[in-house]
């Protein structure tokens, strides 16, 4: 490839690395505690005992981890109906869209041998597991990386991915 396009490439690569959504993300959920929270979440918990106890994270550390989340809009606060001194810690929708990320990264544990878990996520009407997360193309077809390009909003290629 000549040095030109190499460094044509590189340059958009940069501008485009510069707008991407990934590091604000990681920022906000990107640690281990925001993950175990969030699975916590998905599956019922709603109370910071609740959090602390079937974590068992400590209580400045939640304490921090549930403030962030509610300041990123991803966890409510709310006061709790049947005990005022309590609070309740809800999912919001942008929470509730992590729902594929939190459960793409557990299938990519169970893959690559960090835990078979004897219980599995399923469809409630059929209990049956769900698919494995996957990219998929716009007609339903599973892409691999080397299928991937990157294209701006008018449909330009952009630059190639590392696969190519």
């Amino acid at each position: 490839m000549p040095t030109a396009t190499l460094t044509s490439d590189i340059d958009r690569f940069k501008q485009a690395a510069l707008t991407c959504p990934i590091p604000a993300a990681v920022e906000l959920i990107g640690e281990k505690w925001a993950f175990l929270i969030l699975r916590g979440a998905f599956n019922g918990l709603h109370h910071f005992e609740e959090f602390q106890a079937g974590l068992g994270i400590a209580r400045n550390i939640l304490s921090d981890r549930l403030s962030k989340m509610v300041a990123g809009g991803i966890l409510e606060r709310s006061a709790d109906p049947a005990d005022k001194r309590r609070v309740i810690y809800s999912l919001t929708p942008k929470g509730e869209g992590l729902l594929p990320v939190v459960l793409a990264l557990r299938q990519w544990g169970e893959q690559w041998g960090y835990g078979n878990m004897k219980v599995l996520l399923a469809d409630r009407r059929d209990l049956k597991p769900v698919r494995k997360i996957c990219v998929q193309a716009h007609d339903g077809r599973e892409l691999s990386l080397s299928e991937l390009t990157w294209i701006d909003r008018d449909g330009e290629s952009l630059f190639s991915t590392a696969a190519e």
